[in-house]
């Protein structure tokens, strides 16, 4: 591992390395971690690099920390496959939950924002939006299609392509926005596909859909992605986690 990378670079690479660890290699069958102290000496790392690394593994939900307890492992949290609570990349939510993961096809349009993308997005009226539609597959049958949305001034790099806009969506944020979804703000609903959506995901008109209303914001709060995703019922089984709050 490398110990010159940035903390949060670190902290990732220790996240990863627990993540794995607990779930198929040294700490598969213990019911708790070593001490921060240990772990930063046998990666190599800084204390605070694992300290920040066991704070994510603690805020998702996979390990949990008591005075006195030390830090005790969820195993039926690591053996969840889909959690719907975990931002991540439709490519990786099919491969984890055992199925081969595709992209049967991505559009990419551009739009004059209106009065309601105006008011959303609080920008002027006719100002250029992206728009981004996919259909991403698992063992090639249709399992999720989703409809993105920013506006283009979001973009700060140039150099892009429609080939770019075409690749995963958080890609493309790090790489030419210079940013990341921090977080989401998702509405959930069972919806009834209508024509268009049944042909999309080839299921009967009028079959049960999970929708997802979704618009990501960075840290700071500023809204930088809309999202309608609606998966297909019977591939994915979608599990979330929730905590007491003390």
């Amino acid at each position: 591992m490398e110990s010159s990378s940035k903390p949060s670079q670190v902290a990732t690479q220790v996240v990863r390395w627990l993540l794995e660890e607990m779930k198929s290699g040294e700490f598969r069958y213990a019911e708790r971690l070593p001490p921060e102290t240990k772990l930063a000496e046998k990666l190599g790392v800084s204390r605070t690099a694992v300290r920040d690394g066991m704070a994510i593994l603690e805020r998702e939900g996979f390990v949990g920390r008591k005075q006195g307890l030390g830090t005790i492992i969820y195993r039926n949290v690591l053996e969840v496959k889909t959690r719907i609570d975990l931002e991540k990349e439709f490519l990786d939510i099919i491969a984890e939950a055992g199925f081969t993961p595709g992209t049967n096809y991505t559009t990419v349009r551009y739009a004059k924002a209106d009065n309601a993308d105006a008011a959303q997005w609080k920008i002027p009226v006719g100002e250029p939006l992206i728009h981004i539609t996919r259909l991403i597959t698992a063992d090639g049958v249709p399992a999720i299609y989703c409809e993105d949305s920013f506006p283009v001034k979001l973009i700060r790099e140039d150099g892009y392509d429609e080939s770019d806009l075409q690749k995963p969506i958080f890609s493309f944020f790090r790489r030419y926005c210079g940013t990341d979804v921090f977080m989401d703000l998702t509405e959930i609903h069972a919806v009834n596909a209508d024509e268009r959506l049944a042909a999309e995901l080839q299921v009967p008109q009028g079959a049960a859909l999970l929708h997802l209303n979704e618009r990501g914001f960075d840290f700071c709060g500023n809204l930088l992605l809309c999202s309608q995703e609606y998966y297909r019922e019977g591939i994915l089984t979608h599990t979330i986690l929730r905590k007491k709050i003390e």
